[in-house]
């Protein structure tokens, strides 16, 4: 066509010219040839794909299909069943993840996409576009695309169904539009793309403009067409996922690069580098396949895939260097003032901190000369490699005579990073001089370390030989050894390694030395005891390691101690059986809350007149009786009680218990503020907090005790003010507030102290109804589901401090709002100073199923050291945060976002 235009103008210009036409005319039919000429020689039906340097997406569209709903029996004989939401509801949630990989070498391209949380009701519908980090040009025709369907347990990841599908087609183009894929769920093997599909074909080629598009007409069809797919029926079991390539406005067809021999620039650019004239035929061969770009961006990038590996030169070089008998040469090396700054400088490193191959160096070469310094002792074990005998020798021998370490570097040798017997022998030992009440505060990290401590860290190869003895020779804990073994078959074995022929599935139940030494101060303290029970417990379903432990230490407790937590453990299960009974309950509130008055009635009352039951969440506390009418019922639809105690002393005791929440997070939270506060209370700082207590006595499961308080969004709504709430309870009419001067400082101390440690622990979803009050003006926060920076809503601050506690204070020019900036400048700066216990405690929780840990421990710990800024002076930090409390006081976005929040519940009530 374009060249029968061509020729038709060319006739043109010459009949033009015989007609003697004017030049004006003759000029316009010479453009008007031009154009044309130049839209024919630009034309194109298609662009090739090593052009298209666009990533790649996928739209996720809708699933359909259904399976087998499992029978009541079998969630009866099978309970997990019903923890998989596709095994109870027809249209459960679900999410789809999408990646790219390599059939030929095997490796995946990409890192893999999911789709965004949707809560489903009629049918599985996602329509979102996902967008793959890898473009159309690095795509060839081994690329596939793996499809993965999942979904949640409550606790982990459950696979559905995996899929793979091609990304061009047989014609060596790009796929474009919808594509529906078939599969079987009973078969895992099964998939493939849905055929002969004339619905689907008929609208690609719309989308592809194969069909000329009617506004008015296509209004009336495509509803219908939606219709037909939607009402789609398959059999049970059978699904159908459809995906959506992108339409681009020209067909895709792949093209491989084609590269000039590279051998032919080597001796031609070596030439010309020397100044050599190169003929016109050594210019066209010296051609570079690669731009080396311009002045801005002239680094190539290539990904080496030993780039975290060792170099293999330098570790033979260090296996040399440490293997030669130097140790005497090395006891008499001392560094200069400049080499002792820079090992001070390494030691001050925060916890978790990566050394370089020289720091290592500097640390093993003046080994002996820090030997006084206790905080060097764990920058040294970094930088031993303890699978080599010579190294491990000489460092195990060295620890014995090195300064005795403190709590916090103990904690340190019992992460994940060392799992060396004697290593973590050596800790547990500066444990025992801990006292009960900071072991307490400590135990719950411990027990997670005790999660760690599975068989795999006895196997590991940098451990010696060592002896496992038989625990039940000895009733008495104070004769036995700190390794220990219990089990059904118990024997005497002397090393517990794969290389010997012992295989561990053949080897016996371990007892750690750290799990040994809790076991023992657990038995010699009972309030220690109880918290090592259930802190053990709720973490024995994830780990069922743990049983083995629990059951060693149940089996050393006295009749007295046993019968205690028998009591504890018929105590908890009553008080799961009234939560599931009342939430299978379709009643109102008010007819829940009269059942449980009629259960604590007839059940508990009669349980707690055959004895007192000590709390697990507070053995201190011994209940004798319940007083039901100060019970009820919380209208969620977790419908959590809460139960009214009296207790030995005659007082009242409130406590909140649910189930179907995991309360671990919020235990971990509350436990770190507890600790917080104990470390401000060891500097004479009492900021009036309330860390109210949590115990969570399953995975799903927990007591929460409850604080008389008002949220401060009840006490906006009914007293427009929290100075007005404050009088109400404590006015005093000579104070300039109107509010005793004891019950301001609560208030003023309290806000200071949780507004700095909410910010270093990152808790997010703050608003008005999960910030509390007491009468006597204690402020603390509830809820801690989002923590660690993570948060439902967009942008949230990194301190929630109201525009209300100010008013309260008196104003941002009032004397209570300086004292509140200094109480935080004091609680920084000493929270700052212990921030490597912090870390530590932190770092030993990686390993937990917590879920805003769970995301990325690695970095969870690096959040917390983050929001400590620890690179800064004592005065950079300080200024620091008063900049975020000056942007915490003026920011708009939190007060927008809490009327927000407020119209939601209002119309959610």
């Amino acid at each position: 066509m374009p060249f029968t235009i061509r020729w038709n103008l060319n006739e043109r210009v010459n009949q033009t010219e015989s007609t003697l036409v004017p030049n004006v005319f003759k000029a316009w039919l010479n453009y008007r040839f031009n154009r044309i000429q130049d839209m024919a020689s630009n034309s194109v039906t298609f662009c090739v794909s090593q052009d298209l340097d666009i990533p790649l997406s996928i739209k996720i569209k809708s699933l359909e299909g259904r399976k087998r709903l499992s029978r009541a029996s079998e969630k009866i004989s099978q309970p997990q069943l019903s923890q998989i939401a596709s095994n109870v509801v027809p249209n459960s949630d679900m999410m789809v993840s999408v990646q790219v990989f390599d059939i030929e070498s095997n490796r995946n391209l990409t890192m893999p996409i999911s789709t965004s949380y949707v809560p489903f009701k009629k049918s599985r519908t996602w329509d979102q576009w996902l967008t793959l980090p890898v473009s159309l040009n690095q795509l060839n025709l081994s690329s596939r695309l793996r499809v993965e369907l999942w979904e949640y347990d409550g606790t982990k990841k459950i696979p559905f169904h995996f899929l793979q599908t091609t990304i061009f087609r047989t014609d060596n183009s790009l796929k474009r539009g919808q594509e529906s894929l078939k599969f079987e769920y009973n078969d895992p093997k099964n998939g493939c793309v849905l055929e002969d599909n004339d619905v689907v074909d008929t609208l690609n080629k719309y989308h592809q403009g194969d069909i000329k598009k009617i506004e008015w007409l296509d209004s009336i069809t495509f509803p219908s067409v939606e219709d037909i797919l939607a009402k789609r029926r398959w059999p049970i079991g059978t699904f159908v996922i459809n995906i959506e390539f992108p339409v681009f406005e020209l067909p895709v067809v792949f093209t491989e690069k084609l590269y000039d021999n590279v051998q032919l620039n080597i001796p031609t650019l070596h030439n010309f580098e020397q100044g050599t004239e190169m003929t016109d035929h050594s210019k066209t061969e010296s051609r570079l396949t690669i731009s080396l770009g311009d002045k801005y961006e002239s680094t190539l990038k290539f990904y080496d895939p030993d780039q975290f590996s060792n170099n293999p030169i330098e570790e033979k070089y260090r296996r040399l260097e440490r293997a030669s008998k130097r140790s005497n040469l090395d006891r008499q090396v001392k560094p200069d003032t400049k080499k002792r700054d820079y090992l001070n400088r390494i030691i001050n490193y925060p916890p978790g901190t990566q050394l370089t191959a020289h720091e290592k160096g500097s640390i093993w070469k003046y080994r002996y000369y820090l030997m006084n310094n206790k905080k060097a002792l764990t920058k040294l074990l970094q930088s031993t490699n303890l699978t080599e005998e010579n190294e491990r020798t000489e460092v195990l021998d060295l620890m014995d005579s090195w300064a005795e370490i403190s709590i916090d570097d103990a904690i340190e040798l019992l992460g994940s990073a060392y799992k060396n017997i004697s290593v973590r022998a050596y800790a547990v030992g500066r444990l025992k001089k801990a006292s009960d009440k900071k072991l307490e505060l400590y135990l719950l990290q411990l027990v997670q370390a005790v999660c760690f401590e599975s068989l795999s860290t006895f196997s590991d190869k940098s451990n010696s030989e060592f002896t496992i003895v038989d625990m039940a020779s000895s009733q008495n804990p104070g004769t036995m050894n700190s390794v220990a073994v219990a089990g059904q078959h118990q024997k005497m074995i002397n090393s517990v390694n794969t290389s010997d022929g012992l295989s561990l599935e053949d080897s016996a139940i371990v007892i750690s030395p750290l799990a040994e030494f809790l076991i023992r101060r657990a038995i010699i303290n009972p309030r220690l005891g109880n918290f090592f029970y259930w802190y053990m417990t709720s973490e024995a379903e994830d780990n069922p390691y743990l049983n083995q432990i629990t059951d060693s230490f149940w089996s050393r407790l006295s009749k007295e101690r046993r019968k205690t937590l028998h009591d504890q453990i018929t105590f908890i299960e009553m008080l799961r059986e009234f939560c599931e009974e009342i939430k299978r309950s379709k009643d109102t509130t008010a007819k829940k809350s009269e059942l449980l008055s009629h259960l604590l009635t007839t059940k508990l009352r009669v349980l707690l007149k055959n004895g007192p039951i000590s709390l697990p969440i507070d053995p201190d506390i011994v209940v004798t009786d319940v007083v039901p009418e100060m019970s009820k019922v919380f209208k969620s639809s977790l419908s959590p009680l809460k139960i009214a105690f009296k207790t030995g002393t005659n007082e009242i005791y409130p406590l909140m218990y649910k189930v179907g929440d995991d309360l671990r997070q919020d235990q971990l939270v509350v436990q770190i503020i507890s600790l917080m506060n104990e470390l401000l209370m060891n500097e004479n700082v009492d900021l009036k907090l309330s860390p109210y207590k949590i115990l969570a006595t399953g995975s799903q499961e927990g007591a929460i005790q409850f604080i008389p308080n008002e949220t401060l969004a009840s006490i906006l709504s009914v007293h427009h003010g929290i100075l007005p709430f404050l009088r109400s309870h404590y006015s005093d009419a000579k104070e300039e507030l109107g509010v005793e001067s004891w019950v301001m400082d609560n208030f003023v101390k309290s806000c200071a102290g949780y507004c700095v440690i909410t910010y270093i622990l990152g808790v997010g979803d703050r608003h008005l109804d999960n910030l509390l009050i007491t009468p006597d003006g204690h402020f603390f926060h509830a809820d801690f589901g989002y923590i660690l920076g993570q948060d439902p809503k967009p942008f949230p601050p990194l301190m929630k401090l109201p525009p209300q506690i100010i008013d309260a204070f008196g104003g941002a020019e009032s004397s209570n709002y300086n004292k509140f900036r200094s109480y935080c400048f004091v609680a920084y700066s000493i929270l700052r100073r212990n921030a490597g216990l912090i870390l530590n405690l932190f770092e030993l929780m990686k390993t937990s199923t917590i879920p805003d840990i769970r995301i990325d421990p690695d970095g969870a710990v690096l959040k917390v050291k983050e929001r400590f800024n620890l690179n800064m002076s004592e005065e950079e930090a300080t200024l620091h945060f008063q900049n975020l409390i000056t942007d915490s006081v003026g920011a708009l976005l939190p007060i927008v976002i809490d009327h927000l929040h407020n119209l939601a519940q209002y119309w959610r009530a």
